[in-house]
């Protein structure tokens, strides 16, 4: 039933007279290559929950915004300081070289697909994180310091919301070729090529760009009054948030996360339908579909969930509550970087093999070495 919906997704961005080209997804088995001053009225219940920690303006330095005990311990407490750099180096530890060797592999020895260009935008998406999370770790660690200044937290919260939104758009984009490719074989043929793959990876950028835009705009940096904290973004004056930053992450949420995920959820939904009325050698490709949703829906959904309940509980103290609750799940959302190399890419033996081989490439003297010591032992023996 959901299949006209998606077609006219695919005609939206139709391939008028493009070349078929065949499919990283066409095997025999189903498997694929994994490929953000006020008065006391503002306190009342009727005014909306904050998205970030409501600081009041200081009546002697608009730089300096006050905040209540109660929401400073939330701030400085156990989760920021410990639990979110933890998240934050476990992302990069992982996310990054798993990543970067992914790309690698693709640009010198992936198949010239439309689908390997998409997996290397989700590669590249996913490296971008590299430049937002050192700046913000090291902030975490230092007890909500901002190392940098106001520039610099622009770009790194920025970065930070548009990898997260434009790894949704470029999962989405997957799942939709990914559909065509296995449900539609033949007919996609007509539709999948360079120009619906170019199309899908210049629209997922631009749409992360245009997302992430309002961040780079608005002030981020403002210093907690009566301490020596300079906070980057987590702190933003209570009137610009009602104001200004209140339709901006609807938005976000809206756009940048639920409406990629129902299109996943519908490709997928399809995909999973057909896969399960075959035969059992779709069996493997049947579970990776399933675990590429729900780690999808995990990573997710979490953090906006939260972020729409800024804006929909009315109850006064609401806002530093769940933004305290709030700051975890965008460092979970992060973990999304390490997972995706081995569901879309490192799931796939034939990749696996040309890891391999990429890594006996760059590693020869110790390949050799290690051969010349087992043939010195076989000769000691």
């Amino acid at each position: 039933m959901w299949e006209p919906l998606l077609w006219l997704l695919v005609l939206g961005l139709g391939l008028a007279g493009s070349t078929s080209t065949p499919s990283v997804y066409d095997e025999d088995d189903g498997e694929w290559p994994g490929p953000w001053a006020s008065s006391e009225a503002a306190r009342t219940p009727q005014q909306v929950a904050p998205r970030s920690f409501p600081g009041q303006a200081s009546a002697n330095d608009s730089d300096v915004l006050e905040l209540p005990d109660s929401l400073q311990v939330l701030l400085l407490g156990w989760a920021p300081t410990r639990l979110v750099p933890a998240l934050y180096a476990l992302a990069l530890a992982v996310g990054l070289p798993a990543n970067a060797l992914a790309l690698w592999v693709l640009a010198r020895h992936g198949p010239r697909l439309p689908a390997t260009a998409l997996l290397m935008n989700l590669a590249a998406a996913d490296l971008l994180l590299g430049l937002a999370l050192p700046p913000r770790l090291v902030y975490h660690l230092r007890g909500q310091r901002w190392p940098l200044g106001e520039a610099a937290c622009r770009v790194s919260t920025a970065t930070l919301y548009g990898h997260m939104y434009g790894a949704a758009l470029l999962l989405a984009a997957i799942s939709l070729d990914r559909y065509l490719a296995l449900v539609h074989p033949l007919r996609a043929r007509a539709l999948r090529g360079r120009r619906l793959a170019t199309g899908l990876c210049m629209s997922a950028w631009l749409g992360a760009a245009t997302l992430a835009a309002p961040l780079a705009l608005g002030r981020q940096t403002f210093r907690l009054a009566g301490s020596g904290h300079l906070l980057c973004h987590d702190v933003l004056p209570l009137a610009t948030q009602t104001a200004f930053w209140r339709p901006a992450f609807l938005c976000l949420a809206a756009l940048g996360c639920f409406l990629p995920l129902l299109l996943m959820a519908l490709c997928h939904g399809v995909t999973l339908c057909v896969l399960a009325a075959g035969s059992r050698r779709h069996s493997h490709a049947l579970r990776l579909t399933a675990l590429v949703l729900a780690s999808a829906v995990a990573f997710f959904v979490p953090s906006n969930v939260l972020l729409l309940l800024h804006y929909t509980d009315p109850s006064p103290g609401a806002g530093g509550e769940l933004y305290g609750a709030y700051l975890p799940s965008l460092a979970l959302s992060t973990l999304n970087s390490c997972v995706d190399p081995f569901l879309y890419y490192y799931a796939s033996p034939e990749f696996r093999d040309k890891v391999r081989a990429q890594l006996r490439c760059w590693l020869p003297r110790t390949t050799a070495t290690s051969q010349g010591s087992q043939d010195v032992g076989s000769a000691g023996t």
